[in-house]
């Protein structure tokens, strides 16, 4: 996959912007970096989209701007030398997708059924739009066309929001999701960048979807652990669950020895810990990447933070 779709990957969620007005480029880009999704597609539906894409790439080089509804080989020119570092198309014109692939633009054509995914393998191409998503059969479809293309890889668009969002990015062949109801017509023009940075958020935290899962307490050894655990049972029910290293009591983990973090170790549940630890590294949290687990198709499923929080060690687990 290419670099940049890579980066997209991560950030998980990217928001679909129609500018009319170039001025508004650069506090919505702001808007979009401080909420947690450093990306955006600008839409070519209007005459500001390439003055919007130059100003935002240059302003915040390290934002990932791209250019939507790219009909032509010219609009797709305009953007890349405005600064657009990928493509997407609401369908696949074979003529764009070549001239794209000629000059190096990454470029994600739209597609709602197996014979767009075989043009646009026969192109080149392993990663696709699905457009309109939730009009096309959602994720179901995705899923059942996921079967005989187990290598292609989908960016869904069109009808995804905060109540769905989730269901498609828990599909493994989904990178992101295109969507942009953080970032609605009327609070652009109204200036409310600032209501547009709170949906970021929310739609990000929606994302990741954090939930405590268990806390771990740590121990001397086997036997001040089974103390704990048969105290926890005796007080409140919590029924007892032993394992090699440690006794569970309900959703408290009793470590049989002294383990990670002072006091014990508390353990989040996310939807892709991947995707987690690029959001987390942003706010400037670090990992002991000597403690990854990976799944078997090479992906995070387990981490712990570099530093305690609170006299307590944290690990994100898939």
């Amino acid at each position: 996959m290419n670099k940049v779709l890579e980066e997209l990957s991560l950030i998980g969620i990217v928001p679909v912007i129609k500018i009319d007005d170039a001025k508004d480029a650069l506090p919505l880009a702001k808007a979009l970096i401080d909420g947690g999704l450093p990306c955006a597609e600008v839409t070519f539906r209007t005459a500001a989209a390439k003055d919007a894409i130059k100003a935002i790439a240059e302003a915040y080089p390290e934002m990932i701007v791209g250019a939507g509804t790219v009909l032509t080989p010219e609009q797709a020119d305009i953007a890349a030398e405005a600064g657009a570092k990928f493509i997407v198309s609401p369908g696949l014109n074979p003529e764009v997708v070549k001239h794209c692939v000629a000059k190096g633009y990454p470029i994600v054509p739209g597609i709602n059924n197996p014979t767009g995914i075989e043009q646009a393998l026969s192109l080149g191409l392993d990663t696709v739009k699905f457009f309109p998503a939730e009009n096309s059969g959602g994720i179901s479809m995705i899923k059942a066309m996921s079967a005989p293309y187990g290598g292609v890889k989908f960016m869904p668009t069109g009808g995804i929001g905060p109540a769905n969002v989730k269901d498609y990015l828990a599909f493994n062949k989904i990178i992101a999701c295109g969507g942009s109801w953080m970032v609605k017509a009327d609070m652009i023009a109204s200036g409310d960048f600032d209501g547009i940075r709170k949906l970021t958020e929310e739609a990000v935290a929606t994302m990741l979807d954090f939930k405590l899962v268990h806390i771990g307490v740590n121990s001397a050894d086997a036997s001040d652990a089974d103390k704990t655990a048969n105290t926890l049972q005796k007080a409140f029910g919590f029924a007892r669950d032993e394992r090699e290293k440690s006794i569970f009591a309900g959703a408290v983990e009793v470590m049989k020895y002294p383990g990670m973090g002072t006091h014990g170790h508390v353990a989040i549940k996310t939807s892709n810990v991947d995707r987690a630890v690029y959001h987390l590294s942003r706010k400037g949290f670090e990992f002991d990447m000597s403690t990854v687990t990976y799944a078997p198709d090479g992906s995070m499923k387990f981490v712990y933070l570099k530093d305690e929080i609170g006299g307590f060690a944290y690990h994100l687990v898939k």
